[in-house]
Order: C-alpha cells, then structure tokens, then sequence
C-alpha cells in the first residue's frame, strides 16, 4: 500500500492498528472505531498524534465530541461501489469543521480520486496496481467544469 497526498506519493508515518494490538505510545497510529471506544481513557492528557478509521455504516455521531481529538480520519471504501465515505466525508468537512487529514482507505480507484477530493479528501491509500501506475505517470482522469459545488479547486489539474 502506498499513500498519495498533494499530488505526490510519500512515506506514510501512519499505522493501522487493528483489534488486539497494543497501541504505540509515540502516537500516530489509526485506531479503528470500535478499538478507540473501548481504549480511548488510555490516551486521556496525551498529546500524541492519533487517527480514526470509519467504516460504511458506523454512525460519527458517536465520536462527534472527539473529533478535535483526532489529527486523522481514514473513510473506509471497502467496495468500488460503496460510496457512503463521500457523504461522511463532506459532513465532516461541511456541517463539523474537522481540519485535519482526511484520508481514504480500501478500494480507492483513479476515476474516484476526483470526487474524493471534491468531497474534501486529501490522502489515499493507493492499493490498486493500475491506480497507483497512473498517478505516478501524472495521467489521471479529470472533469475541469462542474455544475455542483465541491470543496475542492474547481478547474487545477490533479496532483500539479
């Protein structure tokens, strides 16, 4: 898996944490939403960089009042066609404010790179080979006009 932000693949400083795994206590480690509801008063008065991962269905209701907590947000796409991280990715952006990473995970696809990043994304976790030959050869698929609003630039080139 490799991580494409601001239009350039990078070193992703992130892990996953996944069930039963110890936490690191240096921080910047994902923590799934059911691990972080069970562990989370082992993180209170830290200062260490922490992320959440979402999955379709779980309510973000739930994590609301934390969401200052968290440097990080991965949206899970389990599926090509499961497109719920979209609209949980602008109600973050739009109607909750959160300003940090908005990173999606799973099964992120080059023709969705452009409407994830409308929808306010601005990681992706890139596992598809012929997705990740693309964008490393700057050849990825954009419309330059669009007739509803988004959050990001309407008409820049991806990744230039």
């Amino acid at each position: 898996m490799t991580l494409y932000k601001n239009g350039a693949f990078i070193d992703d400083p992130w892990r996953h944490i996944r069930d039963g795994e110890a936490p690191s206590a240096a921080g910047h480690v994902i923590f799934p939403l059911e691990w972080w509801q069970v562990e989370k008063q082992t993180f209170e008065g830290s200062n260490v960089a922490l992320g959440l991962r979402l999955e379709p269905g779980e309510r973000l209701d739930e994590v609301l009042a934390e969401l200052p907590r968290f440097q990080l947000i991965a949206l899970s796409f389990p599926k090509f066609g499961d497109g719920r991280a979209f609209s949980t990715a602008m109600l973050l952006r739009e109607r909750h404010g959160f300003k940090g990473e908005l990173r999606a995970v799973g099964e992120v696809l080059l023709d969705q790179i452009q409407p994830m990043l409308r929808c306010g994304f601005d990681a992706f976790e890139i596992n598809d080979p012929f997705t990740e030959k693309h964008l490393r050869e700057g050849r990825v698929p954009g419309v330059a006009h669009f007739y509803q609003p988004g959050l990001g630039a309407e008409t820049k080139e991806i990744g230039r």
